[in-house]
């Protein structure tokens, strides 16, 4: 797990580069906000598209090997972009970094279906979210420092050779076995379905526009919100990576947590999914705090209504992920929530692009606040409403 967190966070923060860099790009190549909208949104094209092959390389080949591989390929794309002459160079890597990365998610998801118990993996999915959030928070004050002092290319080269360093520890002490040898067995209880009968359960669609919304709520969030507190509030770079690392490092351990609470409320014999349902839903509702950011002024109150943001919408994401995992039959793990996660690139491809021609030529981001704002707030409502009923019967589905 130590491993899987450490993993998860460095590629978060090479995603992130540009995100941290893109107020200097922005003046040094003359861009547009709707070209770097296309920028960032680019990684989410391949990552997006590629997440239901990478779930088959995954369970075919396990988590060791495709993992290794995977992490070798987006850090050289990473360190690539420090080469970048323009907008079609900074596009392809971009391009090349999301079709890599898109090993990392489904891996360290397998790894924990594999290895932990229903009741025991809402601490394990916490530590992996809580890479997802620190990677961004170390992006942004190690990024917005080295691109001060350094430049923005030697920021792209260091982090992405210096993420190097992991792979050796990894081939060491990742020995474990998680190429799933199962094969899909019919219960007596459960007839095969069509793919009629699966597409009609309201189930699939609520937590399919649950996952889509609170994805565009923090690809919002990751991408944009740098540009925003830099240009839209003028902060200095150094107090901008401040302002967006410190809730992002709050989150982390808050997540973990809350992980391991709801584990002991699982332990006591109640509901899993019920539990992780009303955290989730809440969780999401909370984020949806991000309407008031364009209310307040001064870096406190900025800062308090990031915490309070950010921090929701970790442990909400969290128990979504522990949730999302029951749903799966072991011998689906990884394509079942590959597909999960089609759908949250999808909304990664969009929340940066559609934020860019939002800002139009004043670069006013009251539109896509409060896009993201009411994003969250939607996918809370829609996960309640599919209830712990409609996440057993998705799994009986997939089974049949």
């Amino acid at each position: 797990m130590a491993l899987i967190f450490g993993g998860t966070l460095i590629s978060y923060v090479d995603r992130g580069n540009l995100s941290i860099a893109a107020p200097v790009l922005l003046r040094e190549f003359s861009l547009s906000a709707s070209t770097m909208g296309l920028l960032l949104s680019a990684f989410f094209w391949t990552y997006g598209t590629f997440q239901l092959p990478a779930g088959f390389l995954v369970d075919r080949y396990g988590v060791r090997q495709s993992y290794f591989f995977a992490f070798v390929l987006w850090s050289l794309a990473s360190a690539s972009m420090a080469l970048s002459t323009g907008v079609k160079s900074m596009l392809l890597l971009r391009l090349l970094l999301g079709l890599a990365e898109a090993i990392g998610p489904l891996a360290s998801l397998a790894y924990i279906r594999y290895a932990f118990a229903e009741g025991e993996r809402g601490m394990p999915v916490a530590i992996y979210i809580a890479g997802q959030t620190v990677g961004p928070a170390c992006g942004a004050l190690l990024g917005t420092k080295l691109l001060v002092a350094e430049g923005w290319r030697f920021l792209f080269a260091a982090t992405g050779m210096g993420a190097l360093l992991w792979t050796p520890i990894w081939l060491y002490f990742a020995r474990f076995e998680t190429v799933s040898r199962d094969r899909p067995v019919r219960s007596s209880r459960t007839p095969g379905r069509s793919w009629g009968s699966f597409l009609a359960n309201p189930g699939l669609w609520f937590i399919s526009g649950s996952v889509f919304l609170f994805s565009y709520y923090w690809y919002f969030l990751l991408t944009w919100i740098p540009t925003y507190l830099n240009l839209a509030r003028v902060f200095p770079m150094i107090a901008m990576g401040q302002v967006l690392s410190i809730p992002l490092f709050i989150m982390a351990p808050f997540n973990i947590a809350v992980g391991w609470i709801a584990d002991r409320i699982v332990a006591r014999k109640h509901d899993a999914l019920q539990v992780r349902l009303w955290i989730a839903s809440i969780g999401f509702i909370g984020a949806s705090s991000i309407l008031f950011i364009g209310r307040v002024d001064g870096r406190g109150p900025i800062l308090s209504v990031l915490i309070i943001s950010v921090c929701s919408f970790g442990v909400a994401s969290a128990n979504f992920w522990a949730l999302a995992q029951h749903a799966a039959p072991p011998y689906l793990t990884a394509r079942i929530l590959g597909y999960f996660n089609t759908l949250s690139q999808l909304a990664g491809a969009v929340a940066p692009l559609l934020t860019g021609y939002s800002l139009g030529p004043t670069r006013n981001f009251s539109v896509a606040i409060m896009l993201a704002g009411v994003s969250a707030l939607a996918a809370g409502i829609l996960l309640k409403m599919v209830g712990a009923g409609g996440v057993r019967r998705m799994r009986e589905q997939f089974e049949g």
